[in-house]
């Protein structure tokens, strides 16, 4: 049996969604801000880049390798919007794995007729992962420059960060992606349900028995 191309679609757009998701989940740039460091004894200033994600913040010192990147503390961390955004990516990821294997098992490539609701069902998962991601991109991003604000962080020196004007950075539009892709790949799946793939042989019989002269016999090897 060829396998439906909105099965082939799901397959392919549930896990390409689930990598992009997965790596604006773990790269620390979801925010970044830049600020003119002063210079010392007549050394010129120097541009310092500042950058948060989900679960890790770094500072670097542009145009060299100086980089301190640390989980994210105090303020920041607390803060319920982060907080519900790391929830949701979580439950996201987790939502499209498991829809990625019901998918995978309901598809049955070994076999000649698909699982459709076994597809479907792993369709439905996928789909919602995908909400669940836009929905956590969306929070953040609504919340960009006042995330972590809201109290004093703590006094330590070494994490420090200056006052900058905050905007988006590149995992939010890798998170942006995938979020799409997830659904788009959800919804191929889902339409899979309403696919009844027809049998060639059933059709070959069909046509057998609407001819009269011919006889058809059992053979058992």
């Amino acid at each position: 049996m060829q396998t439906p191309a909105s099965m082939v679609m799901g397959i392919v757009f549930a896990p390409l969604g689930l990598v992009l998701v997965f790596m604006a989940a773990i790269t620390p740039q979801w925010r970044e801000g830049q600020t003119q460091l002063v210079g010392v004894a007549g050394a010129e200033p120097r541009l310092l880049l500042r950058t948060d994600g989900l679960w890790e913040s770094c500072l670097q010192v542009a145009h060299s390798e100086l980089k301190q990147c640390w989980p994210v503390e105090g303020a920041y961390q607390s803060d319920p919007q982060v907080r519900l955004a790391q929830g949701l990516v979580l439950s996201s990821l987790f939502l499209c794995g498991a829809g990625i294997v019901l998918a995978s098992v309901g598809v049955r490539c070994w076999t000649d007729l698909p699982l459709r609701s076994v597809v479907a069902a792993g369709g439905l998962l996928v789909a919602l992962s995908g909400l669940l991601s836009l929905t956590a991109l969306g929070v953040y991003t609504h919340n960009l420059g006042i995330l972590g604000m809201e109290q004093k962080p703590p006094h330590r020196p070494h994490h420090r960060l200056p006052q900058l004007t905050l905007h988006p950075a590149g995992s939010l539009y890798f998170g942006w992606v995938g979020g799409c892709v997830q659904v788009l790949g959800g919804v191929a799946l889902l339409l899979s349900f309403k696919i009844r793939p027809r049998c060639p042989s059933c059709t070959s019989c069909s046509q057998l028995k609407n001819k009269q002269d011919t006889e058809v016999y059992d053979i058992s090897c």
